[in-house]
């Protein structure tokens, strides 16, 4: 009797291990990816020197833009307002003349997903907002994602797709567009893509 609750109590410590050297797997995989950690209005090489994901420098004197010489997760800085994304391939990150953080553009994915995928990682995104106090806007126009039948019948219409705004006090907004995208290498299977865009306020709640 003692030797099979030995082996129990075994099995269940070795259970423990093995989830908890999983959990950090996983948080080294995130913790390595390349990213891109800005602050708006910050100068240029400070965004430079705290990324993990290369980037060339500003242009002086120009107000243009750059984007990461690799896939990048966006790390967007500030005590209240910050959130992470996933990796994207997409990114540009613009600055203006005096060298300056302005804005940036980017499709949080690295490949066109399915509706589910999408969901997921549009849902996450204003959790995060939702949870830093982020305010949807507009929302008689564009109410904030959801996954519900309406939503997905929406999103699957080419015509349609979908839009919400969100604001952080009078600090930034962000925009966030979702579209059914036609994915060349799977032309048989319903792929979006996600486009969000992050800036000081651009348009009036």
């Amino acid at each position: 009797m003692n030797l099979l609750r030995r082996m129990k109590w075994r099995r269940k410590v070795l259970a423990i291990a093995v989830a908890a050297l999983l959990t950090m797997a996983v948080m080294r995989a995130l913790s390595d990816d390349p990213e891109i950690a800005l602050v708006i209005g910050e100068p240029w090489e400070a965004m430079r020197l705290r990324s993990s994901a290369a980037i060339d420098p500003a242009f002086p004197g120009y107000s243009w833009f750059n984007t990461p010489k690799s896939d990048a997760r966006l790390r967007f800085i500030d005590d209240q307002f910050g959130f992470l994304t996933p990796l994207a391939r997409f990114f540009t990150v613009s600055f203006d003349r005096d060298g300056l953080v302005r804005s940036l553009r980017m499709s949080p994915q690295i490949e066109p997903l399915l509706l589910d995928d999408t969901l997921k990682v549009v849902l996450d995104l204003q959790a995060q907002w939702r949870h830093g106090g982020w305010i949807p806007i507009r929302v008689g126009d564009d109410p904030p994602f959801a996954d519900t039948p309406e939503w997905r019948a929406r999103l699957r219409d080419v015509n349609k797709g979908g839009t919400s705004t969100w604001q952080a006090g009078n600090q930034y907004q962000v925009m966030l567009v979702v579209n059914r995208f036609r994915d060349d290498k799977r032309p048989t299977e319903e792929r979006y893509l996600i486009k969000l865009q992050v800036a000081r306020p651009w348009v009036n709640p």
